[in-house]
């Protein structure tokens, strides 16, 4: 008999020893579980944080947002459209309107036209702030002998505008053509430009105040 209990002694606590083994890799494997769902949870936090971050702009965009906004703070704020061209009534030297022979005055005041293109879609901050851009760009390329595409785009990097404002550059002969994208803050301006040494010109155009660059009207230079 003694020598049974001995048995049954030993085959409890071996069942004993089981059973521990058995729940300490229950509690291992649970752990493993959360650590690894941790680590997925941590990746896909990460991941939604780098697609939710805004990319930061390069050095050159930076100053090319800098540049318009220093125009446009010297321009007059956005309500309104561009000023129209004002029109005086011819005078005569003392001051009266000058008439032909047998000519009779108008009976109503002369008014002036309606404006188009650029001048009736642009607001004011735009139409003054084009003014800025049409005189550097045009002195600039003034000096561009033979000015091929590539030496304009070189141009226009040069005073501050970046690649991916600068559209249809194309030869033709011995001048060049272009355009510019100078939207910001819901404005709508372009400009149009030709390169052609002394005769260079740039003018306004228009275009859509989102979405991809598209040219409304614009100033034939």
């Amino acid at each position: 008999m003694t020598y049974l209990r001995a048995s049954i002694s030993a085959l409890t606590h071996h069942r004993h020893g089981l059973a521990t083994a058995a729940l300490a890799a229950l509690v291992l494997t649970g752990c493993g579980s959360e650590l690894s769902g941790g680590d997925l949870q941590g990746e896909q936090g990460r991941s939604v944080v780098s697609e939710t971050s805004p990319t930061r702009p390069s050095p050159e965009q930076a100053a090319f947002a800098a540049m318009l906004n220093t125009f446009a703070q010297a321009c007059p704020p956005t309500e309104g459209t561009a000023p129209r061209p004002t029109y005086k009534k011819p005078t005569g030297p003392e001051g009266t309107q000058s008439l032909a022979p047998g000519e009779s005055p108008p009976a109503d005041p002369i008014e002036p036209g309606a404006a188009t293109g650029p001048a009736a879609e642009l607001n004011a901050r735009d139409w003054c702030a084009s003014g800025h851009h049409e005189q550097r760009i045009i002195e600039a390329l003034q000096k561009v002998a033979e000015p091929t595409p590539a030496k304009v785009r070189k141009t226009l990097n040069g005073l501050g505008y970046i690649d991916e404002r600068i559209h249809g550059l194309k030869q033709d002969g011995k001048t060049t053509r272009f355009y510019l994208d100078l939207r910001e803050n819901g404005g709508q301006l372009c400009e149009v430009g030709l390169a052609a040494g002394e005769v260079s010109d740039v003018n306004k155009c228009v275009v859509p105040a989102s979405g991809p660059f598209a040219v409304k009207t614009e100033e034939q230079p």
